[in-house]
């Protein structure tokens, strides 16, 4: 097993931080075996910390400005309610305080990273339909499998390579989008060059780190990554304690720069970026012309698998699954390589529960699930209100301000990637996980 150790960075304000908990990443935090990780990725990966953070608010400080970046902070949705159950405030009030603490900090700017989940849906809805109309015998595109977790498509890329990586969903992940919303379309409307600006992403598990380190986008400069630095939750909670700030409610800002105080808001999922209930709304509407309202989950062997289907006088239209945590993976992965795959669709998440039991925020000290802070998560952020991102007028303007229309060339470039497809290594399916 290849184990990763994060030193997190020092204190800055009013006196020294003390040294931050050590972060590790383990496999029962993420997918990043030995098989994953190369040598270089490790060095690299220890660069991903608070300790990257807080260099940079102090290079602002001072030095000569023009050596100073433009810091801007991404947060995910499913960090929020834990933020929120931490500081025993509502999630609006939470994500007010994050933002006040981060500028308190030196931070330029903190962004709400709902937007560019609505992007990563939107293409994985258009994406889903057009391989439908395009399977046959002869060329199997489904079942789609969603690629929004970077645990679960390191491991497809670095461990299982084919068969599994031609069913990658194409469409890039809600922190792709948003790196090239902010070095690309921000930086334009500021008049930045995407290297002055250094971009934070506040995430829930560890695997965000691994993603960071192949980000990239073909409309910046050559070399320059969409995130330069992933923090957990968990690291950022750890900062609010020590740092003894005064801190004042601030409001989250826009892309846009013409709204503020915008209502949090999430996607139709339980603990995830809401993909399979989204594109399974969409492909019923777009494919048989059937309007579907309220999703129904049937459990399967156990709650972390769930199935979806549409029927019609007796007919199974279409068939959706949610494979969560390794286990559930694993006899996915096992079931497609037999021949012996009922879905179209399948939502995969490396974490049991979803995104909001990544291992950056929903952990005890000794390293296991803080069930209760679990729970209390989930009801919070069952209470956001849900808003579909055919919705959102922001995202239907950038389409075409920024993407020169919902299909050009530009759009698929900036919104899309291709995955590494080796064989398989015939070992590693078989490992005790």
């Amino acid at each position: 097993m290849y184990q990763l150790m994060l030193r997190v960075g020092p204190r800055i304000m009013k006196g020294e931080f003390h040294k931050l908990a050590d972060a590790k990443i383990l496999l029962s935090d993420c997918l990043a075996c030995d098989s994953c990780v190369t040598a270089e990725e490790g060095a690299q990966l220890c660069q991903q910390n608070a300790k990257d953070f807080f260099r940079v608010l102090n290079l602002n400080k001072k030095c000569d400005t023009s050596k100073h970046k433009v810091l801007v902070v991404s947060v995910c949705p499913q960090s929020l309610p834990y933020f929120a159950a931490k500081l025993n405030l509502s999630v609006t009030d939470a994500s007010r305080r994050l933002s006040g603490f981060l500028k308190s900090l030196g931070v330029h700017y903190v962004f709400d990273m709902t937007i560019a989940a609505d992007f990563s849906i939107l293409e994985s809805q258009k994406e889903f339909v057009r391989r439908y109309h395009q399977h046959s015998d002869e060329q199997r595109v489904l079942p789609m499998l969603t690629s929004a977790c970077p645990g679960w498509v390191r491991y497809a890329e670095r461990v299982l390579g084919r068969p599994v990586t031609p069913h990658l969903c194409t469409t890039k992940s809600p922190q792709q989008v948003m790196g090239s919303l902010v070095k690309d379309y921000f930086a334009k409307r500021q008049n930045l060059s995407p290297e002055k600006i250094f971009h934070v992403v506040v995430a829930p598990c560890y695997d965000r780190k691994l993603e960071a380190l192949q980000e990239g986008f073909s409309t910046a400069l050559p070399g320059t990554r969409g995130t330069d630095c992933v923090l957990t939750s968990g690291e950022i909670a750890e900062i609010m304690e020590q740092s003894g700030l005064s801190v004042k409610d601030a409001a989250v800002d826009t892309l846009f720069g013409d709204m503020k105080d915008v209502a949090v808001r999430r996607h139709d999922g339980a603990g995830s970026d809401g993909h399979l209930a989204h594109v399974f709304r969409h492909a019923a509407k777009e494919l048989f012309n059937e309007h579907v309202e309220e999703i129904t989950y049937c459990a399967l062997r156990n709650k972390d698998f769930q199935e979806v289907t549409l029927e019609k006088n007796g007919e199974v239209l279409l068939r959706f699954a949610a494979a969560y945590g390794f286990r559930n993976v694993q006899n996915l992965v096992l079931k497609l390589r037999k021949g012996k795959f009922p879905y179209h669709f399948v939502e995969v998440l490396a974490c049991p529960g979803g995104c909001l039991n990544g291992r950056g925020q929903a952990q005890t000290k000794d390293g296991h699930t803080d069930k209760s802070l679990l729970r209390q998560m989930e009801g919070i952020y069952a209470d956001i209100p849900v808003q579909p991102p055919e919705s959102s007028a922001h995202v239907q303007e950038l389409y075409q301000e920024w993407l020169e229309g919902t299909d050009s060339l530009r759009a698929q470039e900036t919104l899309h990637t291709t995955f590494q497809s080796p064989e398989r290594c015939t070992t590693s399916l078989d490992m005790k996980w």
